[in-house]
């Protein structure tokens, strides 16, 4: 029998993803995101599957969210925790509100940090379990006018690699899973669904859940998902620094300006 699943983010996008196939799978799962009703109603239709679901509805963004996730795992061992959870915004960085850029680093940062910090002592006693983080493939160069987004995600994939390393001998799996343009409600919230590009390379949630699930299952320390987003984040290996931040700046600036 599967045992508990721990999804951030869960009530739309990847979260439902990620949710519905560790059902199928045959975890109980643990639902985690801000809002109650949207959990609600995702976990009513999965309890329908057979599982058994709960929910905590919490702002991982805030102070206290955390807390009220380890409340609610009660100190159940935990087989798979699924970072998701995550925000982005657009702009230059000087006049963004730093009270939102705040909170942004602690959903993609400290919340991730916290949540795996809590449930690895588990799993090392158990010599099981998985943690994946969703990073991006943002996390391979600077981003400037998305300048603390493309940052967080860069410590998303170092912090997830290191762990990876840690945990290996004591059977314990962590993953980095970097999509590209998703096809998404983040995507439109954080101002990205309507650009030419975004409609052209993005992709739907379905496969970047497959990889993902399936990069966690191989102990992959880090999986960018989808053939295209490969090559470019690859190629980010062999381009200067300085050319690689004026692209995507130029990138991330036309898409604020439009």
């Amino acid at each position: 029998m599967a045992g508990l699943a721990i999804v951030t983010g869960a009530s739309a996008g990847l979260g439902v993803g990620f949710a519905e196939s560790l059902a199928a799978k045959g975890h109980d799962l643990l639902l985690v995101a801000r809002r109650a009703d949207r959990l609600d109603d995702l976990a009513a239709k999965l309890r329908a599957t057979g599982v058994k679901v709960d929910v905590a509805a919490a702002d991982l963004g805030a102070e206290g969210g955390v807390a009220a996730v380890v409340a609610a795992i009660g100190g159940r061992p935990v087989d798979l925790l699924i970072n998701n959870a995550g925000s982005g915004l657009r702009g230059d960085f000087a006049k963004l509100d730093i009270a939102a850029q705040s909170a942004m680093v602690r959903l993609n940062c400290t919340s991730l940090m916290e949540l795996s910090h809590a449930v690895l002592p588990g799993m090392i006693a158990a010599k099981a379990g998985g943690i994946l983080n969703v990073a991006s493939t943002a996390a391979f160069q600077p981003g400037p006018w998305m300048a603390v987004y493309y940052a967080t995600k860069a410590f998303v994939l170092s912090f997830s690699e290191a762990l990876h390393e840690e945990v290996k001998p004591h059977g314990v799996r962590v993953s980095a899973l970097c999509p590209g343009p998703t096809k998404t409600e983040f995507a439109d919230v954080a101002g990205m669904g309507e650009s030419a590009l975004f409609k052209m390379m993005g992709s739907g949630p379905d496969p970047v859940v497959r990889d993902g699930l399936a990069a966690l299952e191989a102990n992959q320390a880090v999986k960018i998902s989808g053939a295209m987003n490969f090559m470019m984040a690859e190629s980010i290996r062999l381009t200067p620094r300085g050319l690689a931040r004026s692209i995507a700046g130029r990138l991330q600036k036309s898409r604020a300006d439009g």
